[in-house]
């Protein structure tokens, strides 16, 4: 029997396409700890770094048939990672935002409780509003997302879809909030003037 170690990236991959859970083993293996430096460095966020490389190789392992790789392991290892740290980023300064935006009003309105929870109320219900307009596989993802705090692999699972198809309805939701909440807050600056 080959060992695996001594095989080529090229005929590791061939292994994985038939099924080989030994090939991907040796895959993980070999490119993870690589593959968290590189996620790390981007975002000096272990957890985060982690649960991205761990989402990759999952997504990596269920998607291994359909595997289409134009240049070399490593380059698309790499390329892959960089991609999924700029969505979580993304997705990281929509929240923030969101989240900041909320301070703001809330910071605006400490000397009335009353008032500030009025002004809180209505920005969560305009933004629950946008979040209802968008279609509905997306709203789902999202809401499952946001507010049941699910990861993406168990949103794949609940909703029967792909991680990737996850993180395509999240990015898309996310977009289109950013959009709209940087639109109110734009508006509300200039009628607080």
């Amino acid at each position: 029997m080959t060992k695996l170690a001594a095989l080529s990236d090229d005929e590791l991959i061939a292994l994985l396409q038939s099924g080989d859970i030994a090939a991907f083993e040796e895959i993980y293996n070999r490119y993870w700890l690589e593959l968290y430096s590189s996620a790390y460095k981007r975002l000096r966020e272990r957890e985060a770094a982690q649960e991205i490389v761990q989402n990759f190789f999952t997504t990596f392992w269920i998607n291994r048939r359909q595997l289409k790789i134009h240049t070399s392991l490593t380059g698309y290892l790499h390329t892959s990672i960089k991609y999924l740290v700029l969505n979580y980023k993304r997705a990281e300064a929509v929240k923030n935002s969101y989240n900041e935006s909320l301070l703001v009003v809330n910071d605006n309105q400490l000397e009335n409780p009353t008032e500030s929870y009025i002004n809180y109320k209505e920005l969560k219900e305009t933004v629950d509003a946008f979040v209802s307009q968008l279609p509905i596989k997306c709203r789902s993802v999202f809401e499952l997302s946001r507010n049941q705090h699910k990861t993406n692999r168990e949103i794949a699972k609940q909703l029967q879809i792909s991680e990737k198809t996850v993180e395509s309805h999240l990015t898309k939701a996310i977009r289109y909030l950013r959009t709209n909440i940087d639109a109110l807050l734009a508006i509300l600056v200039i009628i607080k003037r």
